[in-house]
């Protein structure tokens, strides 16, 4: 994924060729959190170097010099108090594991006053945006020292109310991906800001998550096609490994989706693993449509349909151990 890196600091040096102009500038600055903090694994998007901003804080800045939206980047969870988070108008999180712990990254963690505040801002009408990894945070029963390298047979499950309240406020938890798989993620409702670009289905090599506990009151906005998934590696091999596909044999569900959590509004898509993902015009368009939603910019109707949409989301795939995402070979992307 670093080869990609280059590309975005030469279209950063090229006005007008990254996060273009998707919405009209608006003229009242808006105020958004970028939060990183990974005390599990953190994955290379949101990796700072030298102090410098990460590869997914660089196209949100970008955005944001054009479209009024200052980003603040932080991973630096002792911050949070109702004073500190009042400041911004919506929180994006790129996260992992569990907050309230140092865990694996070493930034200090959110403390239990700290996640309160965040969720009671929430539900007072801050807006949220979660992107991939947000859905892989605060699991409940696990800690940086639980063993996520075999089959995790506790997250397959739906707790409903009884899971933690992160989950419920975004919306769903991750249980699991397969080896980076070429798929499509289906647009179900293409008047929502900024799916008008997408076309009807976003299909790209991806590492797309298997989730669970769905709220009910879910406005889904992609639904994964997992009869879609295919193997990019053909030629690769012994590759790839057994059960690559596994955490897909499960009826469709959820990929994207916005919600109401009281008068926050919330926005979630568990696509932004890859540079090139963030690179793409089909991502941009839907990621900072979910963004201008969230900070009240622009109104959709959101009323609940993933009974109507994924009926099945709930049934959930057979139990798997973790596989590698890519090969490990000079050819892997």
């Amino acid at each position: 994924m670093k080869l990609l890196r280059p590309i975005l600091l030469l279209c950063l040096a090229l006005p007008g060729t990254l996060a273009p102009t998707l919405f009209a500038a608006e003229t009242k600055l808006k105020k958004v959190l970028f939060f990183t903090k990974c005390s599990n694994y953190e994955h290379s998007v949101v990796h700072e170097i030298a102090g410098q901003p990460s590869f997914a804080a660089q196209v949100l800045l970008e955005y944001g010099a054009k479209h009024g939206i200052e980003f603040t980047l932080s991973k630096d969870g002792s911050k949070f108090s109702p004073e500190y988070l009042a400041q911004f108008d919506a929180y994006f999180f790129f996260t992992s594991g569990d907050l309230s712990a140092i865990g694996k990254d070493g930034n200090p963690p959110i403390s239990a006053a700290g996640k309160q505040a965040l969720l009671d801002a929430i539900k007072g009408g801050k807006g949220f945006i979660g992107s991939h990894a947000a859905a892989d945070t605060y699991h409940p029963g696990e800690t940086p020292e639980t063993n996520t390298s075999q089959p995790r047979t506790w997250r397959y499950r739906n707790l409903g109310d009884k899971t933690d309240p992160y989950t419920r406020m975004l919306g769903a938890e991750f249980i699991i991906h397969g080896t980076q798989t070429i798929a499509k993620a289906i647009v179900v409702d293409p008047k929502f800001p900024g799916m008008d670009k997408v076309g009807a289905a976003i299909e790209r090599q991806e590492e797309w998550y298997s989730l669970t506990d769905f709220s009910e009151d879910l406005h889904v906005l992609l639904v994964m096609d997992t009869g879609s998934v295919r193997n990019p590696y053909e030629n690769e091999k012994n590759w790839p490994p057994a059960g690559w596909n596994t955490p897909y044999q499960r009826p469709p569900y959820p990929n994207t989706w916005a919600r109401m959590h009281g008068r926050g509004r919330v926005f979630y898509t568990s696509l932004a693993h890859r540079e090139d993902t963030w690179l793409s015009p089909e991502f941009q368009s839907l990621l900072f449509g979910g963004v201008e939603w969230a900070l009240g910019r622009r109104e959709a109707d959101i009323t609940p349909n993933i009974r109507q949409v994924t009926p099945k989301a709930w049934d959930l795939p057979p139990v798997s151990a973790p596989v590698p995402g890519v090969p490990p070979t000079p050819n892997a992307k």
